[in-house]
């Protein structure tokens, strides 16, 4: 393509790898591997004194990349700068052109910008260069001093407060308080026991289930299966009829391509995928699969909050669906319309090539990168198709006065749901016999279920997705890691895909809510994204911006250090286990990773150890069972024997203080789909199973 010598400079190795396949010779493509310039971790580097300055430090361990990235470009006749089209990639890019410029090299540094890595995007971007955008530079830098402002003032008064070792932070803790909101909401939840009633009638050889339905404002509630068979007996020897038989056409409409958190969202319901593993296969996708030959980013940038799909796109996929679903091919394209908040950078997240069908790519991906990159697929086709059709028959039937219905549908017209599989709209079947009004039905049986009340859900990666972009908090890059350290930092457990605060998330959550209301406001955090939005767009100053927030919430900080009452030790227990090393007793404490025991003679005896769960259960060990990690701390969690290797009983599960009455041995918490949460016993000759309370 070009005679000059060129250096393009991306973020990642596996991007560099893709590109490098579309550019011809004179070209060299290098990765940055993410920032190279940034704040200092060991200080807040901010100069609060003159304008909010950013003390910016090359990271530890990237000089020799970005030593190796100076020499190249010293060679070059022009750099270009192709990190992500977003505030982080773009603040990327500027902090490398000033720190080549500072070594006077003589090329010309340009920026270029793609949505997807495509021999075509990659070529007219190379062939379209432009000037950093400095209002996405300002609002990167204006969100990072905010940020470092907020957590590392927030932060000291939790380590003398509470413990040291802690965070807080102007998004992750607002995150908290919304989960913290809910569970308080669980806890304050009673149910209460109801019964459903369905009947079973017959027409012919044609059974179907019938259920009782309100009349008029009257809701019959049934609080014990006692009231059930009163209620039925009532009913005994009377006439089941038909009054009304009603068909209508209900329409499904198509739905919008993916942005980031409906991404997120159906990959945690469809796939149950976190959030955090969700964005590391998009990533995957977008970066480059080698498909045999040749190397192909499978879809656009995977953070977006926009639905709009490219002229050229909305063309293939129109093409594809015309040889594929000639009868689901509306006439023009379908429309979706973005969110408020919608800042539409970049297109949705689409396949890049929607000739590539997921069961053509399927033997060069992983089964969770097919996984993912099938609802892609799946989601972006569908959206240019036409309406589903149902044909929905009421049927209402009366007996004794009391008003039962039965609906059934059948699909008329397949449209958009010819082209799900893995996304497909999963109804239960219900076959009618043919009914008209004034049939007269016969009674088969009853059939009654306990049920209760259901309180507020917990939240989970896909409901707190769904939340912070509604109130909008946070942008769809940052979704995902604020799941992460909440977790990391164990304020937050996720148990059975559910996300609940930890003791220790509670009090921090007490703690920031009563001393920095405003911080932990929904509304000013969301007050605060759009005027980084407003950054964004050369409307409003960032340090000004800065500066009418610190001034008070300085003074706030510095009255909350002085006189919030300390809390430190509040949250340790003595425990009737003794060390092992000089025989004081252990005392359970909390850390960054959960509870352990630490000997209560610190810092004379400074001994640790696992919190045991419960004794071996195998014949003749006196040794405990205890958490641990494969890969040196960092795989996956398994419990173990503390006399390991001389014993080597383990258990893929957690274990309980429950023991097994058939065999002895201890149980362990399990969760399936189809059972839900029970325990069952952790001798796997054993198949004893108990449903959790």
């Amino acid at each position: 393509m070009a005679k000059k010598s060129t250096l393009l400079i991306v973020e990642s190795p596996a991007k560099a790898k893709t590109i490098e396949h579309y550019l011809g010779k004179g070209y060299s493509v290098e990765a940055s591997v993410g920032h190279l310039i940034d704040l200092p971790k060991s200080r807040i580097a901010i100069d609060v004194e003159h304008g909010f300055e950013p003390e910016y430090i090359t990271v530890r361990g990237k000089a020799s990349i970005l030593k190796e990235l100076e020499k190249k470009a010293a060679k070059a006749d022009e750099v270009l700068l192709a990190s992500d089209n977003d505030r982080e990639g773009e603040a990327i890019s500027y902090h490398l052109k000033c720190a080549l410029e500072s070594k006077k090299i003589p090329a010309k540094i340009e920026r270029i910008i793609f949505n997807e890595i495509t021999p075509t995007a990659i070529k007219a971007a190379v062939n379209a260069p432009r000037d950093i955008d400095m209002g996405k530079v300002n609002a990167q830098k204006a969100r990072r001093v905010l940020d470092r402002i907020v957590g590392y003032n927030l932060s000291p008064i939790l380590w003398k407060k509470v413990k040291n070792g802690l965070s807080a932070g102007r998004v992750q803790s607002v995150a908290l308080r919304l989960i913290c909101d809910r569970e308080a909401e669980v806890e304050a939840f009673k149910a209460e026991e109801y019964w459903s009633l369905d009947v079973e009638l017959k027409k012919g050889k044609g059974s179907f289930l019938a259920q009782l339905v309100p009349q008029g404002d009257e809701k019959i509630m049934f609080h014990t299966k006692a009231e059930v068979d009163a209620f039925m007996a009532s009913l005994a020897g009377k006439k089941y009829v038909v009054t009304d038989v009603k068909t209508v056409d209900k329409v499904l409409n198509p739905r919008a391509p993916y942005t980031t958190s409906k991404l997120q969202q159906d990959a945690a319901i469809r796939l149950g995928f976190t959030s955090k593993k969700t964005m590391q296969l998009a990533q995957q996708l977008y970066e480059g699969i080698s498909l045999g030959s040749n190397r192909v980013g499978l879809i656009t940038y995977m953070r977006t909050d926009s639905t709009r799909i490219s002229n050229q796109a909305l063309a293939d996929v129109r093409d594809y669906i015309g040889k594929n679903f000639p009868q689901a091919l509306p006439d023009r394209f379908n429309n979706y319309s973005m969110g408020k908040r919608a800042q539409d950078a970049h297109e949705a997240i689409r396949p890049t090539y929607v000739k590539y069908t997921p069961e053509s790519v399927k033997q060069y991906l992983t089964s969770d990168q097919l996984k993912l990159y099938t609802i892609i697929w799946e989601r972006f086709v569908s959206s240019q198709m036409k309406d589903s059709i149902l044909a929905v028959t009421t049927v209402d039937i009366e007996c004794g006065g009391k008003p039962f219905r039965t609906v059934a549908s059948v699909v008329k017209e397949k449209g958009f749901q010819a082209a799900l599989k893995l996304l497909a709209i999963k109804e239960k079947a219900v076959h009618l016999p043919a009914l008209a009004s004034g049939d007269e039905l016969e009674y088969c049986k009853y059939e009654t279920e306990q049920h209760f009340t259901q309180g507020p859900s917990r939240y989970t990666d896909a409901s707190i997705v769904k939340i912070l972009e509604e109130k909008g908090i946070g942008r769809p890059s940052t979704y995902a890691p604020i799941i992460t350290l909440l977790i990391e930092r164990y304020y937050v457990a996720r148990k059975n895909k559910q996300l609940i605060p930890t003791q220790l998330g509670k009090m921090i959550n007490t703690i920031l809510l009563e001393s920095f209301p405003k911080i932990l406001d929904v509304n000013f955090t969301a007050e605060m994204e759009q005027k980084l939005d407003d950054v964004e767009e050369s409307k409003d100053n960032w340090s000004q911006m800065i500066g009418e927030f610190y001034k008070p919430f300085k003074e706030q900080v510095d009255d909350v250090m002085a006189n919030l009452e300390s809390v430190r030790g509040s949250m340790d227990e003595l425990t009737e286990y003794k060390c092992d090393k000089c025989g004081r007793p252990m005392v359970k404490k909390l850390g960054r990773f959960g509870h352990f025991l630490a000997c209560s003679g610190f810092p004379e005896c400074k001994n640790t150890q696992s919190i045991p769960f419960c004794k071996c259960p195998v014949p003749g060990c006196d040794g405990h069972i205890v958490a641990r990690k494969k890969h040196g701390g960092k795989g996956r969690e398994f419990y173990g024997c503390t006399n390991y290797p001389k014993c080597s009983f383990i258990s893929a599960y957690k274990p309980t203080k429950k023991i097994c009455p058939d065999c002895g041995y201890f149980m362990v918490e399990r969760y399936e789909k189809s059972r839900g949460s029970f325990y069952s016993c952790s001798n796997t000759e054993c198949k004893n199973y108990v449903k959790e309370e």
